[in-house]
């Protein structure tokens, strides 16, 4: 078929690229268009792969270059999205226009278009600190940031297409995702690149929280399998391991694993708000199980060892002695 990847450029994104080319689908890439012709992750990739993607820069932002990115395709996983919260205090402008905004440009294009189905990815910070677990997709919603509010939105516009106008879309709901490629503003690669670089003391914030993580293959995994699933259309589905770990015992293991010498210290701006501060996140992922054939490969320990290796591969890339917001 031929896909088209919103957010390519990425993190998640660039994973879910190769994925797709591994199972013979023609793909076109969405990078976002800046004067470097810069393409995130995908200037990564051998030439040999990049020359089979179709690559187009443009902005979600705007519907015209939407509108015409996602002409003569039959799926479109949409992953563009400002995803960092602490930039979110800053700008929620931003995050309106690129998150709720871009979501609707996807969404009536694919309407216009009559595209066979479009995946809109969510977050698992749409549910805000844990009711009840593990979190089910009828967990209710509590925007704690406004990066998490314009996620809700996203995803509520999404929702309403399927109903009012039997768009066919799913609304693809991952837990925090970690892996090669991610960028230092998340927690895992924050922590290594600092042990990585010899930092005796390594900054962090809030170490109480849990999150429940996913290692980058099994996330693309989620997507492509949720994509194969007709009885997907209409749904938000989790794609959640069911296990939880606190940020400071993710640390000391990280720390025990790369520099045993190596202390934590908290940093005020590292913080969020109190009211804020996500506390809990442990997912539910029966629905998953239920309507695809999905199954987690990769347990947390397998995920960072290739996370750490990566990281000792492509230290350079990373700004260690300032916080990524």
């Amino acid at each position: 078929m031929k896909v088209l990847v919103t957010g390519a450029d990425g993190f998640i994104g660039s994973h879910l690229v190769e994925k797709l080319m591994q199972e013979g689908h023609d793909v076109r890439a969405f990078v976002y268009y800046n004067s470097f012709n810069n393409w995130g992750w995908l200037d990564t990739f051998e030439p040999s792969k990049l020359k089979d993607i179709e690559i187009f820069a443009g902005d979600v932002r705007d519907p015209n270059g939407v509108r015409e990115s996602m002409k003569g395709v039959d799926i479109v996983y949409h992953l563009a999205a400002l995803i960092a919260i602490p930039y979110s205090y800053h700008s929620p402008d931003a995050y309106v226009d690129t998150n709720i905004k871009g979501t609707l440009n996807v969404l009536q294009a694919a309407r216009q278009l009559e595209t066979r189905r479009v995946l809109v990815t969510s977050t698992s910070e749409v549910y805000g600190t844990a009711q009840y677990v593990p979190i089910d997709e009828k967990h209710p919603y509590q925007g704690q940031s406004p990066y998490s509010a314009t996620k809700i939105g996203a995803d509520r516009l999404a929702e309403s297409f399927y109903r009012s106008f039997d768009l066919p879309v799913s609304i693809v709901r991952p837990f925090n995702t970690f892996g090669p490629r991610q960028s230092a503003r998340a927690i895992i690669p924050t922590i290594i690149t600092q042990l990585l670089a010899g930092k005796k003391e390594i900054r962090l914030g809030n170490l109480t929280p849990t999150r429940d993580f996913n290692y980058v293959k099994d996330t693309v995994a989620g997507f492509y399998a949720i994509a194969k699933s007709e009885k997907a259309i209409g749904q938000e589905i989790n794609i959640a391991t069911q296990r939880e770990i606190s940020m400071g015992d993710l640390a000391n293991e990280l720390i025990r694993q790369i520099n045993p010498e190596a202390k934590i210290v908290c940093e005020s701006e590292r913080l969020r708000p109190e009211k804020s501060e996500v506390n809990r996140l442990l997912g539910a992922n029966a629905k998953i199980k239920e309507l695809t054939d999905w199954e987690q490969k990769y347990t947390l320990e397998q995920g960072l060892a290739e996370t750490i290796d990566f990281l000792k591969n492509n230290l350079d890339k990373y700004k260690v002695d300032i916080y990524n917001m």
